[in-house]
């Protein structure tokens, strides 16, 4: 066994890098074709998720393999090599065992525990062996991944320690709340019909939203999601066409994207379109309900001002901006700053002028660096550990993006009323994720399961021997037979069968206690090399060892998902 893996994930590169690397479908399939036609590599597998990019190989040389499978995953990716190679990870035989195996059970996950993982897992296995790229060592690899991530499920509470990618988003919409009380009374959009959409909106449809509505490129599978969803009971369903994004926009109280489009399909400027339409919020009062609330930017602009001596720190009560006719009185006294004051000189001319000594372009750099502080969330700690909860709580639109690379303009941060979690953003929230107490008996799980693999698959690796050496053994039994019988001709049948029966014994005898010990000790770190003393000491055809290889490669049955 040669196994090396090599790739990145949301634990060695940042997100803009793994949006750039993104492959798509046909990229993973020209990547498969072009690794099995490079030297290094015998048969081959790609894990390609939404925050990871895995290539498997059975390779005969590790520092060739690794610059090979470095580059051909930097020509398939579309990000040069030098630029990609700091972020990438190597992981060679036993290392790379634990590494996939690790993955299956969701120790590497964004989301510690979730069990999506497993489904791609399966698909990955799928395409290596419609493509005919997975051979003995990956099957074998990629079902035993699947057995034990299964086995860390049903017998852990891994489960506990986190949720599917899906669930922890809308976790962190909720922004605190209870995700069902959140999720009661949302019109939610669903941009997107495959895997990740599809286990999104039965996620929602579960929740009660009040309404689902499905965009699909392919309007049909948005149709027969929809169909689907409306069988759940409980939520109306229904399909769109991308065409109608903009205005099912001005109606979603949250969206859901996660499509495999190469480009944006939600920009800030169609959020902000989506938003210039819908219900305003409510006009301001007069008085009080105009002043800038207690440390806000505005606030915190006007007691600096203060402080320095530059204008008098007012309330909007009882001061005067120039001409404005803006004079207000009221029960807020005006503080004076210390004499002498600056004050903002009167006159038409000075109408609009800042009260705090902005110009226009530092007005416009604070206006819009307060709408991105005012978005913006806090972290704070829970018993159940970290959450994000936002500074204003006027949500007009959550949007949740699950795609890589990503489907909505990350500038949407900007645009007052709008919660943005993307990949980015739930990579952070769970950075510091409480890890449940199941999480080391999975990791027990796991360095058993390698050691067991490990041992399989070195012991599997003298089989071809030992059948060969039986073959032999067999051939040298049958060939002293026909000799015996041709100068023995007076010898009938029981004669002849009870001579034949007597000289296979004596063979399998001899050879029992070599093949059974040899087997032992190949499984054993290091005992590689007892195949090719056992082809050396009774001279085995190499052929014929390859032949019994290729034979059970060709086992129609063997390694199917």
């Amino acid at each position: 066994m040669s196994l090396l893996v090599v790739g990145l994930s949301h634990r060695s590169a940042p997100v803009s890098v793994l949006e750039r690397a993104s492959l798509s479908s046909d990229a993973q399939i020209k990547l498969l074709q072009d690794t099995l036609a490079a030297e290094p590599a015998t048969e081959a597998a790609v894990l390609a998720t939404c925050n990871r990019i895995e290539l498997y190989a059975d390779v005969d040389k590790f520092h060739a393999g690794v610059a090979e499978l470095s580059t051909l995953l930097a020509q398939h990716s579309g990000v040069g090599l030098e630029e990609l190679t700091p972020y990438l990870y190597v992981h060679y035989e036993d290392r790379a065992v634990h590494h996939l195996f690790s993955v299956a059970c969701g120790l590497d996950s964004m989301v510690v525990g979730e069990g999506q993982i497993l489904g791609q897992i399966k698909d990955a296995l799928a395409l290596g062996q419609e493509l005919h790229t997975a051979g003995r060592l990956i099957n074998d690899l990629f079902q035993q991944a699947l057995r034990v991530g299964k086995r860390a499920h049903s017998e852990t509470g891994i489960d506990r320690a986190g949720q599917s990618l899906v669930t922890f988003g809308l976790e962190q919409l909720a922004d605190g709340a209870d995700v069902e009380e959140w999720a009661a009374d949302k019109r939610v959009l669903v941009i997107g019909a495959g895997s990740m959409s599809s286990l999104a909106a039965t996620t929602l449809a579960r929740l009660r939203v009040r309404e689902l509505v499905i965009a699909n490129r392919t309007l049909e599978r948005a149709e027969r999601l929809a169909a689907a969803l409306g069988e759940l009971g409980g939520v109306t369903a229904r399909a769109v066409a991308m065409d109608g994004l903009d205005d099912e926009l001005t109606r979603a109280d949250a969206v859901v994207s996660c499509t495999g489009a190469t480009g944006l399909v939600l920009t800030a400027e169609s959020i902000a379109a989506a938003l210039a339409v819908a219900p305003s919020a409510p006009d301001a009062g007069a008085g009080d309900s105009l002043r800038a609330p207690d440390g806000s930017l505005v606030a915190r602009l006007a007691a600096a001002a203060a402080r320095d001596g530059r204008v008098a720190d007012k309330s909007l009560a009882g001061t005067s901006f120039g001409d404005t006719g803006v004079s207000n009185t009221g029960t807020d006294a005006a503080v004076s700053a210390p004499d002498p004051a600056p004050q903002t000189p009167a006159g038409p001319e000075f109408a609009d002028a800042c009260p705090v000594g902005l110009n226009d372009r530092h007005a416009d750099e604070a206006a819009q660096h307060a709408a991105w502080v005012d978005n913006a969330g806090r972290t704070i700690r829970t018993a159940s550990g970290t959450r994000t909860t936002r500074a204003n709580g006027d949500v007009r639109i959550a949007l949740l993006d699950l795609a890589m690379p990503r489907d909505i303009d990350g500038a949407v941060h900007r645009l007052a009323g709008v919660r943005l979690v993307d990949i980015e953003s739930l990579a952070e929230a769970s950075a510091d994720a409480p890890m449940a107490a199941d999480v080391d008996q999975v990791r027990r799980i796991v360095s058993d399961e390698v050691a067991a693999f490990g041992a399989a698959q070195r012991a599997a690796h003298i089989t071809p021997t030992v059948v060969a050496l039986r073959t032999m053994a067999a051939d040298v039994v049958a060939g002293e037979m026909a000799r015996l019988e041709g100068r023995l001709t007076g010898l009938d049948e029981k004669q002849r069968a009870e001579i034949n029966q007597t000289v296979r014994r004596v063979v399998d005898k001899l050879l029992h206690a070599p093949t059974v010990r040899v087997k032992q000790l190949a499984s054993e770190p290091g005992g590689a090399g007892y195949a090719d003393a056992l082809r050396t000491l009774f001279d085995l055809d190499p052929e014929t060892v390859a032949s019994v290889s290729r034979a059970d490669m060709n086992d129609p049955n063997r390694g199917r998902v």
